[in-house]
């Protein structure tokens, strides 16, 4: 499994970083992982998380406009490109064609090449503008995973709620990581 995960300027560091802290535990399972920041997004962790700890992955970084990264191209052959969390301006350019940075030109590359794009968005509510470019992304084969966490498994740190959506987030980029299934048991 080849993977690039990248970071958008939209709310919800914490879903980012309950991302990264899950592939660096299962690193082993995949083959490489790259990391992509928007402009914003550092600055959106600063103020939501308190810190710079996007910093401390080992997860090679490439520059937004680094279009000789080698994801940048179909033929290098990654499998999933995971958007977490996706603004609905990443998701609005991509949903229209638009590569103008290399989140954009991932994203449309997964899409020519027939592989995973996962976008957890994050916004709320929805205008029609954000649903029709939604649908548009769903029918090019993207997959719209939305920042909504679930209650089942009794989450009782901000880390496990966020984890109820970046655990399947993973599992729709197709890497499997250990998480609550519906019908097993909660944890007391």
């Amino acid at each position: 499994m080849k993977l690039v995960v990248a970071v958008s300027g939209a709310s919800g560091s914490i879903y980012a970083k309950v991302l990264l802290d899950s592939l660096q535990r299962i690193q082993k399972a995949t083959d490489e992982i790259y990391v992509v920041w928007s402009d914003n997004a550092k600055d959106v962790w600063l103020q939501e998380l308190g810190d710079s700890t996007h910093q401390d992955y080992a997860f090679p970084v490439r520059g937004k406009n680094d279009f000789y990264a080698p994801f940048a191209s179909g033929s290098a052959g990654f499998d999933a490109l995971i958007i977490c969390p996706c603004s609905m301006g990443t998701m609005a350019r991509i949903a229209t064609g638009i590569s103008n940075d290399l989140i954009t030109r991932t994203a449309d590359v997964m899409l020519k090449e027939r592989k995973k794009l996962v976008c957890v968005v994050r916004e709320t509510p929805y205008n029609l503008i954000q649903l029709r470019n939604m649908t548009t992304l769903t029918e090019a084969g993207g997959i719209i995973c939305p920042a909504s966490p679930s209650f089942y498994s009794r989450p009782e740190t901000m880390e496990q709620l966020a984890a109820t959506v970046t655990d399947r987030a993973l599992h729709l980029a197709g890497i499997p990581v250990p998480s609550y299934r519906w019908g097993t048991e909660p944890k007391a």
